[in-house]
């Protein structure tokens, strides 16, 4: 899986209702971000009702599927589980790592965040598949984000072998600042789900991230 994996993670959206106009399903925003060149989705919900939450799960898992992207959910273990994703994604304040490997098997995406070496290390140990380090710039998406210095960011990706992925108020303009840190992608909100319209976005920012770490990707 992890050559796979490591491509597949170029380009990670992260879903937020936020700017859903009154009416509009989730759904639309992400076939837009997918068309645009999105190569990762992550559903975060954090308000939404559990019945709504894994009906908007099942509907957007089926989209993903039939476009070959790879599909996580935010936090929720047991719908992750439930509904088939292909994976999950944990903090350092959810379910501890290795508890949530065992729960979803060893066939399942396994994203952990980190925001330090000592972070990293421990989840590569409980079995992470990938990292999303940061946040790298400043960002408004989490209200107690913690930023997490570039050199931190490089060290880190020396230290795991599993791929990493930079998160946190990355916009097309500031993503050149990533390049030499050894990162295989970049995990984003705003830049795609808060601009107005968002294929395009996706678009230009995806044409961005391939010129700058496509070769880092493909190694």
């Amino acid at each position: 899986m992890n050559s796979k994996l490591k491509e597949s993670l170029l380009l990670y959206a992260v879903t937020d209702r936020h700017w859903l106009a009154e009416g509009e399903p989730l759904l639309h925003q992400v076939k837009q971000a997918v068309e645009g060149g999105a190569t990762f989705v992550q559903l975060r919900e954090k308000t939404l009702d559990e019945t709504s939450f894994e009906a908007e799960g099942r509907e957007i898992l089926a989209y993903c599927r039939e476009k070959k992207i790879p599909f996580v959910i935010n936090d929720n273990v047991e719908l992750a589980v439930r509904i088939g994703a292909d994976g999950v994604h944990v903090g350092q304040e959810d379910m501890e790592a290795g508890r949530v490997r065992a729960l979803i098997g060893p066939d399942r995406i396994l994203g952990v965040s980190a925001q330090t070496v000592e972070d990293a290390l421990r989840a590569e140990t409980a079995g992470a598949d990938y990292l999303g380090v940061g946040a790298v710039f400043p960002t408004g998406s989490k209200d107690d984000a913690v930023e997490v210095p570039h050199e931190t960011l490089a060290a880190i990706c020396r230290a795991v072998s599993i791929p990493v992925v930079a998160i946190g108020g990355i916009t097309y303009e500031n993503v050149p600042q990533l390049a030499d840190t050894g990162i295989v992608g970049i995990s984003v909100i705003s830049a795609i789900f808060g601009q107005k319209d968002i294929r395009e976005a996706t678009k230009r920012l995806r044409t961005r991230v391939d010129e700058i770490l496509r070769p880092a990707a493909s190694e």
